[in-house]
C-alpha cells in the first residue's frame, strides 16, 4: 500500500516537473507568434508608404518645364515670357528675351534668322548676354565682323533634333556646324562640353527647345 502511494506521488511529481518545463516554451512560442502578428502590419505599413512615394528612374529628379536660376529673369507676361516664346519660331522668340540680345544681334549679322526660324525640331544652346560678356570686347567685335567665323560659331550651338533633359544626362550630338558637342548632368544641373552651364533649360519655342548657357561654345 505504501509502495503504491509512493509510486503515485512520484508520478505526480514527474508530471508537475514536466509541465513546469514545457510551460516557458509554450509561453515563448505564443509570445513570438504574437510578435510576428504585430510586426507584419508594421512591415506592411512601411511597404505601403514606400509604394505611395513616387520614385524617379535611376534616382534622378526629372525637371518638368523650364528650370534653372536664369529662368527667374524671364518676363512673366508678353512675347518674352515662356508662354509668349512658345508661340514664335526660335530666332523671333529669342529677340523677345532680354537675356539674349547679344545672341540675337549676332544671328542677324550672320544672316541666320530665316535659317533658324524655318528649321524644324531643333535644339539651341543659347549663350546669354553674360556669356558673351566673358569674351574680351576686342575679340568679340572681331568675331562679329567676320561672318564666316560667326556663322561657324553660331551653328555649333544648334543640334538638329529636340533634346530632353534626360538626353542631356550623358550625350554626344552633331551640330549644324557638323562638329560635336557633349552634355552631362542630372536633375536640373547640366554642362555642355564640360564648361558651359545650362542656366535656364527646356524653354520651348514654336520650332525648337532652347537651353540658355553661361559660356559661348567654341567649335572643336
Amino acid at each position: 500500500m505504501n509502495n503504491t502511494r509512493t509510486a503515485t506521488r512520484i508520478r505526480r511529481t514527474a508530471i508537475a516537473v514536466a509541465a513546469a518545463a514545457v510551460l516557458p516554451f509554450s509561453l515563448a512560442a505564443c509570445s513570438d507568434s504574437g510578435g510576428d502578428a504585430g510586426a507584419a502590419p508594421a512591415a506592411g505599413s512601411a511597404q505601403d508608404r514606400a509604394a505611395d512615394t513616387p520614385a524617379a528612374a535611376d534616382g534622378a529628379v526629372t525637371a518638368e518645364g523650364p528650370f534653372g536660376p536664369a529662368c527667374a529673369g524671364v518676363p512673366k507676361q508678353g512675347a518674352g515670357s515662356f508662354e509668349g516664346m512658345a508661340k514664335d519660331p526660335v530666332a523671333t522668340a529669342a529677340s523677345n528675351n532680354p537675356a539674349l540680345s547679344t545672341l540675337v544681334a549676332a544671328v542677324k549679322k550672320a544672316g541666320l534668322v530665316d535659317t533658324l526660324n524655318n528649321a524644324k525640331d531643333i535644339t539651341v544652346f543659347a549663350p546669354t548676354d553674360d556669356a558673351f560678356a566673358k569674351i574680351p570686347k576686342a575679340d568679340l567685335d572681331k568675331v562679329l565682323a567676320d561672318k564666316a567665323t560667326l556663322t561657324k560659331i553660331l551653328t555649333y550651338h544648334v543640334v538638329g533634333q529636340k533634346l530632353t533633359p534626360r538626353q542631356l544626362e550623358s550625350g554626344t550630338f552633331e551640330t549644324l556646324q557638323k562638329g560635336e558637342l557633349t552634355t552631362d548632368g542630372l536633375g536640373e544641373e547640366y554642362k555642355v562640353n564640360g564648361t558651359s552651364n545650362v542656366v535656364c533649360g527646356e524653354v520651348e519655342t514654336a520650332n525648337a527647345t532652347v537651353y540658355l548657357v553661361d559660356t559661348v561654345l567654341m567649335p572643336k
